[in-house]
Protein backbone atom coordinates (compact mmCIF):
# COMPACT_ATOMS: atom_id res chain seq x y z
CA UNK A 1 0.00 0.00 0.00
CA UNK A 2 1.41 3.43 -1.02
CA UNK A 3 1.62 6.15 1.57
CA UNK A 4 2.48 9.80 1.70
CA UNK A 5 4.87 10.58 4.51
CA UNK A 6 4.96 14.28 3.84
CA UNK A 7 7.65 15.76 6.02
CA UNK A 8 7.31 19.54 5.77
CA UNK A 9 5.18 19.33 2.58
CA UNK A 10 1.40 19.23 3.10
CA UNK A 11 -0.05 15.83 2.25
CA UNK A 12 -2.51 17.23 -0.29
CA UNK A 13 0.39 18.81 -2.21
CA UNK A 14 2.28 15.52 -2.28
CA UNK A 15 -0.79 13.68 -3.52
CA UNK A 16 -1.42 16.36 -6.13
CA UNK A 17 2.12 15.99 -7.45
CA UNK A 18 1.96 12.19 -7.56
CA UNK A 19 -1.30 12.18 -9.48
CA UNK A 20 -0.04 14.94 -11.80
CA UNK A 21 3.05 12.88 -12.63
CA UNK A 22 0.90 9.83 -13.41
CA UNK A 23 -1.23 11.91 -15.78
CA UNK A 24 1.70 13.61 -17.55
CA UNK A 25 3.58 10.31 -17.93
CA UNK A 26 0.53 8.66 -19.49
CA UNK A 27 0.09 6.18 -16.68
CA UNK A 28 -3.36 7.70 -16.33
CA UNK A 29 -4.59 8.08 -19.92
CA UNK A 30 -6.87 10.79 -21.39
CA UNK A 31 -10.50 9.86 -20.78
CA UNK A 32 -9.57 7.28 -18.14
CA UNK A 33 -11.61 7.26 -14.94
CA UNK A 34 -9.63 7.93 -11.76
CA UNK A 35 -10.09 5.75 -8.66
CA UNK A 36 -12.80 6.87 -6.25
CA UNK A 37 -12.03 9.15 -3.30
CA UNK A 38 -12.30 6.15 -0.94
CA UNK A 39 -9.88 4.11 -3.05
CA UNK A 40 -7.34 6.96 -3.28
CA UNK A 41 -7.69 7.59 0.45
CA UNK A 42 -6.89 3.96 1.24
CA UNK A 43 -4.17 3.66 -1.40
CA UNK A 44 -2.19 6.68 -0.19
CA UNK A 45 -3.23 6.43 3.48
CA UNK A 46 -4.61 9.95 3.64
CA UNK A 47 -7.99 11.37 4.56
CA UNK A 48 -10.78 11.90 2.05
CA UNK A 49 -10.45 15.64 2.72
CA UNK A 50 -6.84 15.47 1.52
CA UNK A 51 -7.95 13.58 -1.60
CA UNK A 52 -10.69 16.14 -2.33
CA UNK A 53 -8.23 19.02 -2.01
CA UNK A 54 -5.73 17.37 -4.38
CA UNK A 55 -8.43 16.59 -6.94
CA UNK A 56 -9.77 20.15 -6.76
CA UNK A 57 -6.31 21.51 -7.59
CA UNK A 58 -5.88 19.13 -10.55
CA UNK A 59 -9.34 20.01 -11.85
CA UNK A 60 -8.59 23.72 -11.60
CA UNK A 61 -5.36 23.15 -13.56
CA UNK A 62 -7.27 21.30 -16.29
CA UNK A 63 -5.74 17.86 -15.71
CA UNK A 64 -9.03 16.23 -14.72
CA UNK A 65 -12.75 16.88 -14.89
CA UNK A 66 -15.71 15.55 -12.91
CA UNK A 67 -19.01 14.25 -14.26
CA UNK A 68 -21.90 14.18 -11.82
CA UNK A 69 -22.86 10.62 -10.96
CA UNK A 70 -20.06 9.10 -13.04
CA UNK A 71 -16.82 10.09 -11.36
CA UNK A 72 -13.59 11.92 -12.17
CA UNK A 73 -11.75 11.53 -15.49
CA UNK A 74 -8.40 12.49 -16.99
CA UNK A 75 -8.82 15.50 -19.29
CA UNK A 76 -8.61 15.10 -23.06
CA UNK A 77 -6.14 17.99 -23.11
CA UNK A 78 -3.54 15.53 -21.80
CA UNK A 79 -3.81 13.67 -25.08
CA UNK A 80 -1.51 16.39 -26.41
CA UNK A 81 1.04 16.23 -23.60
CA UNK A 82 3.40 14.02 -25.65
CA UNK A 83 4.70 14.94 -29.14
CA UNK A 84 2.95 12.99 -31.89
CA UNK A 85 4.84 14.61 -34.81
CA UNK A 86 1.46 15.21 -36.47
CA UNK A 87 0.40 18.65 -37.74
CA UNK A 88 -3.15 19.41 -38.87
CA UNK A 89 -3.46 21.61 -41.95
CA UNK A 90 -6.97 22.97 -42.44
CA UNK A 91 -7.73 24.84 -45.68
CA UNK A 92 -10.94 26.01 -47.30
CA UNK A 93 -10.21 23.81 -50.31
CA UNK A 94 -7.60 21.15 -51.11
CA UNK A 95 -7.34 20.21 -54.74
CA UNK A 96 -7.91 23.28 -56.87
CA UNK A 97 -6.58 26.73 -57.67
CA UNK A 98 -3.71 27.95 -55.40
CA UNK A 99 -4.16 25.44 -52.57
CA UNK A 100 -1.94 22.56 -53.76
CA UNK A 101 1.10 24.87 -53.90
CA UNK A 102 0.34 26.36 -50.47
CA UNK A 103 0.14 22.84 -49.06
CA UNK A 104 3.35 21.90 -50.88
CA UNK A 105 5.19 24.74 -49.15
CA UNK A 106 3.89 23.58 -45.77
CA UNK A 107 4.76 19.95 -46.49
CA UNK A 108 8.33 20.72 -47.59
CA UNK A 109 9.13 22.40 -44.27
CA UNK A 110 7.26 20.01 -41.97
CA UNK A 111 8.48 16.83 -43.66
CA UNK A 112 12.03 18.12 -43.42
CA UNK A 113 11.52 18.56 -39.69
CA UNK A 114 10.17 15.01 -39.27
CA UNK A 115 6.46 15.84 -39.05
CA UNK A 116 3.47 14.30 -40.83
CA UNK A 117 0.53 16.32 -42.16
CA UNK A 118 -3.12 15.58 -41.46
CA UNK A 119 -5.08 17.40 -44.19
CA UNK A 120 -8.59 18.74 -43.63
CA UNK A 121 -10.77 21.00 -45.75
CA UNK A 122 -13.80 23.04 -44.79
CA UNK A 123 -15.13 24.02 -48.24
CA UNK A 124 -15.26 27.48 -46.68
CA UNK A 125 -18.00 26.36 -44.27
CA UNK A 126 -18.08 27.57 -40.68
CA UNK A 127 -19.85 24.40 -39.58
CA UNK A 128 -17.20 22.19 -41.19
CA UNK A 129 -14.43 24.29 -39.63
CA UNK A 130 -15.90 23.74 -36.17
CA UNK A 131 -16.16 20.00 -36.88
CA UNK A 132 -12.50 19.91 -37.98
CA UNK A 133 -11.39 21.66 -34.80
CA UNK A 134 -13.42 19.28 -32.64
CA UNK A 135 -11.79 16.33 -34.40
CA UNK A 136 -8.32 17.84 -33.95
CA UNK A 137 -8.96 18.29 -30.23
CA UNK A 138 -9.79 14.59 -29.93
CA UNK A 139 -6.60 13.40 -31.65
CA UNK A 140 -2.85 13.49 -31.13
CA UNK A 141 -1.92 16.71 -32.90
CA UNK A 142 1.09 18.91 -32.10
CA UNK A 143 -0.05 22.04 -33.93
CA UNK A 144 -2.46 23.49 -36.49
CA UNK A 145 -2.11 25.64 -39.61
CA UNK A 146 -5.56 26.90 -40.52
CA UNK A 147 -7.06 29.03 -43.26
CA UNK A 148 -10.20 30.40 -41.59
CA UNK A 149 -13.55 29.99 -43.32
CA UNK A 150 -15.29 33.25 -44.29
CA UNK A 151 -12.68 35.17 -42.36
CA UNK A 152 -14.44 38.53 -42.61
CA UNK A 153 -17.38 37.31 -40.53
CA UNK A 154 -17.28 37.22 -36.73
CA UNK A 155 -16.21 33.79 -35.47
CA UNK A 156 -18.88 32.00 -33.42
CA UNK A 157 -16.76 29.05 -32.31
CA UNK A 158 -14.10 30.94 -30.38
CA UNK A 159 -14.48 28.35 -27.63
CA UNK A 160 -12.76 25.76 -29.84
CA UNK A 161 -9.75 28.02 -30.40
CA UNK A 162 -9.66 28.67 -26.66
CA UNK A 163 -9.69 24.90 -26.11
CA UNK A 164 -6.70 24.55 -28.47
CA UNK A 165 -4.83 27.00 -26.26
CA UNK A 166 -5.87 25.23 -23.06
CA UNK A 167 -4.67 21.97 -24.61
CA UNK A 168 -1.34 23.61 -25.47
CA UNK A 169 -1.83 23.11 -29.21
CA UNK A 170 -0.30 26.11 -31.03
CA UNK A 171 -2.01 27.34 -34.19
CA UNK A 172 -1.18 29.71 -37.03
CA UNK A 173 -3.67 31.40 -39.33
CA UNK A 174 -2.81 31.53 -43.02
CA UNK A 175 -4.28 33.80 -45.74
CA UNK A 176 -6.71 35.40 -43.31
CA UNK A 177 -7.77 35.71 -39.68
CA UNK A 178 -11.01 36.51 -37.91
CA UNK A 179 -11.71 40.15 -36.92
CA UNK A 180 -11.53 39.37 -33.17
CA UNK A 181 -8.35 37.27 -33.50
CA UNK A 182 -5.94 39.63 -35.27
CA UNK A 183 -3.51 39.33 -32.35
CA UNK A 184 -3.08 35.60 -33.00
CA UNK A 185 -0.09 34.34 -35.04
CA UNK A 186 -0.74 34.61 -38.77
CA UNK A 187 0.95 34.70 -42.18
CA UNK A 188 -0.78 36.89 -44.76
CA UNK A 189 -0.25 38.54 -48.11
CA UNK A 190 -0.70 42.33 -47.90
CA UNK A 191 -4.00 42.36 -49.79
CA UNK A 192 -4.65 46.05 -49.21
CA UNK A 193 -1.40 46.86 -50.98
CA UNK A 194 -2.14 44.32 -53.70
CA UNK A 195 -5.57 45.81 -54.42
CA UNK A 196 -4.03 49.28 -54.44
CA UNK A 197 -1.18 48.32 -56.81
CA UNK A 198 -3.39 46.62 -59.40
CA UNK A 199 -5.90 49.49 -59.45
CA UNK A 200 -3.16 52.13 -59.61
CA UNK A 201 -1.71 50.27 -62.60
CA UNK A 202 -5.02 50.86 -64.39
CA UNK A 203 -5.35 54.52 -63.40
CA UNK A 204 -1.74 55.11 -64.48
CA UNK A 205 -2.72 53.70 -67.88
CA UNK A 206 -5.56 56.19 -68.25
CA UNK A 207 -8.53 54.14 -67.05
CA UNK A 208 -11.23 56.10 -65.26
CA UNK A 209 -14.30 53.86 -65.30
CA UNK A 210 -13.00 50.92 -63.31
CA UNK A 211 -15.41 48.27 -62.09
CA UNK A 212 -14.41 46.20 -59.06
CA UNK A 213 -15.47 42.61 -58.33
CA UNK A 214 -14.75 41.47 -54.76
CA UNK A 215 -15.59 38.66 -52.37
CA UNK A 216 -17.59 39.92 -49.40
CA UNK A 217 -17.13 37.18 -46.82
CA UNK A 218 -13.37 36.92 -46.49
CA UNK A 219 -10.64 39.22 -45.26
CA UNK A 220 -8.79 39.13 -48.58
CA UNK A 221 -11.76 40.51 -50.53
CA UNK A 222 -12.39 43.30 -48.05
CA UNK A 223 -8.75 44.40 -48.02
CA UNK A 224 -8.38 44.24 -51.80
CA UNK A 225 -11.47 46.43 -52.06
CA UNK A 226 -9.95 48.94 -49.63
CA UNK A 227 -6.82 49.11 -51.80
CA UNK A 228 -9.02 49.65 -54.87
CA UNK A 229 -10.78 52.56 -53.13
CA UNK A 230 -7.48 54.16 -52.08
CA UNK A 231 -6.08 54.03 -55.63
CA UNK A 232 -9.24 55.64 -57.02
CA UNK A 233 -9.04 58.40 -54.42
CA UNK A 234 -5.42 59.14 -55.27
CA UNK A 235 -6.34 59.35 -58.96
CA UNK A 236 -9.22 61.71 -58.05
CA UNK A 237 -11.78 59.27 -59.44
CA UNK A 238 -15.10 59.33 -57.60
CA UNK A 239 -15.92 56.02 -55.95
CA UNK A 240 -19.18 54.65 -57.34
CA UNK A 241 -20.79 51.77 -55.37
CA UNK A 242 -22.78 50.87 -58.48
CA UNK A 243 -19.50 49.90 -60.13
CA UNK A 244 -18.66 47.39 -57.41
CA UNK A 245 -19.88 43.79 -57.53
CA UNK A 246 -19.87 41.90 -54.23
CA UNK A 247 -20.23 38.13 -54.19
CA UNK A 248 -20.15 35.39 -51.54
CA UNK A 249 -18.69 31.90 -51.31
CA UNK A 250 -22.00 30.30 -52.27
CA UNK A 251 -22.50 32.34 -55.48
CA UNK A 252 -18.86 32.78 -56.51
CA UNK A 253 -19.24 30.68 -59.66
CA UNK A 254 -22.21 32.55 -61.12
CA UNK A 255 -22.78 36.02 -59.61
CA UNK A 256 -19.61 37.77 -60.96
CA UNK A 257 -20.41 36.44 -64.45
CA UNK A 258 -24.07 37.49 -64.36
CA UNK A 259 -23.40 40.90 -62.83
CA UNK A 260 -20.68 41.84 -65.33
CA UNK A 261 -22.70 40.58 -68.26
CA UNK A 262 -25.61 42.76 -67.15
CA UNK A 263 -23.32 45.78 -66.75
CA UNK A 264 -21.73 45.19 -70.13
CA UNK A 265 -25.09 44.67 -71.78
CA UNK A 266 -26.81 47.84 -70.66
CA UNK A 267 -25.90 49.45 -67.37
CA UNK A 268 -22.32 50.47 -68.06
CA UNK A 269 -21.84 49.71 -71.75
CA UNK A 270 -19.43 52.29 -73.11
CA UNK A 271 -18.67 53.49 -69.57
CA UNK A 272 -16.68 50.51 -68.31
CA UNK A 273 -13.07 50.56 -69.46
CA UNK A 274 -11.51 48.18 -66.90
CA UNK A 275 -12.39 45.54 -64.30
CA UNK A 276 -10.39 44.78 -61.16
CA UNK A 277 -11.13 41.18 -60.15
CA UNK A 278 -10.90 39.52 -56.74
CA UNK A 279 -8.73 36.73 -58.16
CA UNK A 280 -7.79 34.96 -61.39
CA UNK A 281 -10.78 32.61 -61.14
CA UNK A 282 -13.11 35.58 -60.97
CA UNK A 283 -11.26 37.22 -63.87
CA UNK A 284 -11.98 34.21 -66.09
CA UNK A 285 -15.71 34.55 -65.37
CA UNK A 286 -15.56 38.28 -66.06
CA UNK A 287 -13.70 37.78 -69.35
CA UNK A 288 -16.26 35.22 -70.50
CA UNK A 289 -19.12 37.58 -69.64
CA UNK A 290 -17.53 40.48 -71.51
CA UNK A 291 -16.72 38.40 -74.58
CA UNK A 292 -20.26 37.02 -74.73
CA UNK A 293 -21.44 40.63 -74.89
CA UNK A 294 -19.16 41.22 -77.87
CA UNK A 295 -16.42 43.11 -76.01
CA UNK A 296 -12.73 42.48 -76.64
CA UNK A 297 -10.02 42.06 -74.03
CA UNK A 298 -8.08 44.36 -73.76
CA UNK A 299 -9.12 46.51 -76.75
CA UNK A 300 -12.51 47.41 -75.26
CA UNK A 301 -12.07 46.54 -71.59
CA UNK A 302 -8.90 45.84 -69.57
CA UNK A 303 -9.15 43.05 -66.98
CA UNK A 304 -6.88 42.28 -64.04
CA UNK A 305 -6.65 39.23 -61.80
CA UNK A 306 -5.02 38.37 -58.50
CA UNK A 307 -2.87 35.37 -57.42
CA UNK A 308 -0.82 34.72 -60.59
CA UNK A 309 -2.30 31.22 -60.76
CA UNK A 310 -2.26 28.78 -63.65
CA UNK A 311 -5.47 30.48 -64.83
CA UNK A 312 -3.55 33.72 -65.42
CA UNK A 313 -2.37 32.35 -68.78
CA UNK A 314 -5.18 31.01 -70.91
CA UNK A 315 -5.61 30.88 -74.68
CA UNK A 316 -2.89 33.43 -75.32
CA UNK A 317 -4.28 35.96 -72.83
CA UNK A 318 -1.91 36.63 -69.95
CA UNK A 319 -3.61 38.39 -67.08
CA UNK A 320 -2.04 41.37 -65.44
CA UNK A 321 -2.23 40.10 -61.88
CA UNK A 322 -0.70 40.14 -58.40
CA UNK A 323 1.78 37.41 -57.63
CA UNK A 324 0.72 35.10 -54.81
CA UNK A 325 3.83 33.32 -53.48
CA UNK A 326 1.85 30.23 -52.51
CA UNK A 327 4.71 27.91 -51.57
CA UNK A 328 6.55 30.68 -49.73
CA UNK A 329 3.42 31.56 -47.76
CA UNK A 330 2.91 27.91 -46.79
CA UNK A 331 6.57 27.48 -45.85
CA UNK A 332 6.57 30.61 -43.68
CA UNK A 333 3.44 29.43 -41.84
CA UNK A 334 5.08 26.05 -41.19
CA UNK A 335 8.29 27.69 -39.95
CA UNK A 336 6.34 29.95 -37.58
CA UNK A 337 4.40 26.98 -36.18
CA UNK A 338 7.60 24.94 -35.69
CA UNK A 339 9.12 27.87 -33.80
CA UNK A 340 6.08 27.96 -31.51
CA UNK A 341 6.26 24.20 -30.90
CA UNK A 342 9.98 24.26 -30.20
CA UNK A 343 9.74 27.27 -27.90
CA UNK A 344 6.82 25.70 -26.06
CA UNK A 345 4.88 28.93 -25.99
CA UNK A 346 2.32 30.96 -27.87
CA UNK A 347 3.98 33.77 -29.77
CA UNK A 348 1.19 36.29 -29.27
CA UNK A 349 1.22 39.05 -31.85
CA UNK A 350 3.72 37.24 -34.07
CA UNK A 351 2.74 37.78 -37.70
CA UNK A 352 4.21 37.82 -41.18
CA UNK A 353 2.93 40.22 -43.86
CA UNK A 354 4.23 39.37 -47.33
CA UNK A 355 4.52 42.25 -49.78
CA UNK A 356 2.79 41.74 -53.15
CA UNK A 357 4.35 42.03 -56.60
CA UNK A 358 2.54 43.04 -59.80
CA UNK A 359 2.89 40.76 -62.83
CA UNK A 360 2.23 42.56 -66.11
CA UNK A 361 0.45 40.58 -68.82
CA UNK A 362 -1.41 41.52 -72.01
CA UNK A 363 -4.92 41.83 -70.57
CA UNK A 364 -4.67 45.59 -70.18
CA UNK A 365 -3.85 48.43 -72.55
CA UNK A 366 -3.25 52.15 -72.50
CA UNK A 367 -6.59 53.96 -72.44
CA UNK A 368 -6.59 57.61 -73.42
Amino acid sequence: MESITGGNTPKYQELTEQLRLQIVSGEIAPGQKLPSENTLSAQYQVSRQTVRKALAILQNEGYIYAEHGRGTFCSEMMRHAHPSKNIAVVTTYLSDYIFPRVIQGIDDVLTGAGYSIVLKNTKNSRTREAECLQEILSKDIDGVIIEPSKSQIFCRHMNLYEQLEKSHIPYVFIQGCFPQMKDKPHVLLDDFQGGYMITKYLTDHGHKNIVGVFKADDMQGQNRHKGYVRALQEAEILYDPDKVVWFHTEDRKIHPYEAIREMAGKTLRGRMDAVVCYNDQTAQLVIRALQEEGLRIPEDVSVTGYDNSSLANKQGLRLTTIDHPQEKLGAMAAELLLSMIQNGEKEEGESVLIQPMLIEGNSCMEYR
